[in-house]
């Protein structure tokens, strides 16, 4: 399914807004996520880190969590934005996760430069998630 630019630049505007409320004391890394569910809406969420470092969890996936906690059950696309000159992508444990609701989903990495933003397809980023098979 095609994303509009509109939900885009939202998704942009409130990945952008949620990295300013990350946790992230020993990285200095704060990144935040936007999803848009299959309903329309559009959840955001930031990373957390933890001084046990596993314990941490990524502003992708704590998007997708969240929006799993508010009723969505397939994801359109995410927006990752970085603190950065160049976009970063999803982690590996990210990209499965987002395999898991959003086999078609759309990744749109941005960062601190507009002109520098990608788009990506999941598959592009993860061309084999693991599946269980029936």
């Amino acid at each position: 399914m095609p994303i509009s630019d509109t939900a885009f630049l939202e998704m942009k505007r409130l990945a952008r807004g949620v990295a300013k409320h990350a946790h992230a004391p020993y990285s200095g890394f704060a990144v935040g996520a936007a999803v848009l569910g299959a309903s329309g809406r559009i959840h955001a969420a930031t990373n957390v880190e933890n001084a046990s470092y596993g314990l941490s969890i990524c502003a992708e996936r704590a998007a997708i969590f969240r929006a799993i906690a508010e009723g969505e059950r397939t994801i359109e696309a995410i927006c990752l934005y970085t603190p950065t000159p160049v976009p970063s992508t999803p982690c590996g444990a990210c990209r499965q996760v987002i395999a898991e609701f959003g086999r078609e989903a759309m990744i749109l990495c941005c960062c601190d430069d507009d002109a520098a933003e990608r788009r990506y397809t999941l598959r592009e980023l993860l061309p084999d998630p693991f599946r269980l098979t029936k």
